[in-house]
């Protein structure tokens, strides 16, 4: 596939084992996935990956809810590694756009993956914002606008085409629901998607007979059942 596959995650072995098997492009990460892998000390997390994955982006989100606090601890993350690129949320807490930000901290050369992204408007505004010779990602959170009903599809094209012009600029398809969204990004040109690691497991499914699958998945709960000890008659 020419997609490119990011692990969405922040579990380091789970990380490592990917990064060593091969399977993913890239990696990102956001504060709620560490605080679901425990981590403690984000600094020193951040550090044991970029020893440990030196070819592959990595992205870290910065913390801060203002922008003058934003763009230092951007800038700080920056410096970690070359292939480090810096998450910039699309907006503060308040609805306060980030979009002058990325277009300064791009225009300075530092890598910027800007993420929860959810509207056609935004897509554009952040499109513009980023630098045309600094690489840079957009993340778009397809998963989650499907979840309110609205088909993700027009507005990641929508994306992919406006995004043309800019060639170091890639459009991410952010918040994977299912395994078929890789095939459904892929299809539409989108340029990464990141997917969980249980997600990322299904993988062992992608060809396999839908007859026999259906036997399996019976042969699956006829074990439950017998393991549960269930009966119906007497």
């Amino acid at each position: 596939m020419s997609i490119k596959v990011f692990a969405d995650g922040a579990q380091l072995e789970g990380m490592l084992d990917m990064y060593r098997g091969g399977d993913v492009q890239g990696f990102t990460t956001n504060p709620s996935l560490m605080k679901a892998g425990g981590v403690v000390d984000y600094r020193a997390f951040a550090h044991t990956v970029l020893e440990n994955i030196q070819e592959l982006p990595v992205s870290f989100e910065v913390f801060a809810d203002d922008l003058e606090t934003m763009e230092a601890e951007a800038r700080e993350i920056a410096t970690w590694a070359d292939n480090v690129y810096v998450k910039i949320p699309a907006m503060t807490t308040d609805g306060t756009s980030t979009s002058e930000l990325v277009a300064k901290l791009s225009g300075d050369g530092v890598k910027v993956n800007v993420t929860t992204l959810f509207t056609v408007e935004q897509n554009h505004e952040f499109i513009d914002a980023v630098d045309a010779n600094t690489p840079s990602i957009i993340s778009i959170f397809a998963g989650r606008i499907a979840d309110t009903g609205v088909d993700p599809l027009p507005i990641m094209e929508d994306a992919i085409a406006y995004a043309a012009n800019k060639p170091a600029c890639e459009i991410l398809w952010a918040s994977t629901r299912e395994l078929l969204n890789i095939y459904q990004a892929e299809k539409i040109g989108c340029h990464i998607i990141t997917v969980p690691n249980s997600i990322l497991k299904k993988r062992k499914n992608v060809g396999m007979d839908l007859l026999e699958y259906s036997r399996e998945t019976v042969q699956g709960f006829a074990r439950d059942i017998q393991a549960l000890g269930f009966t119906i008659l007497p």
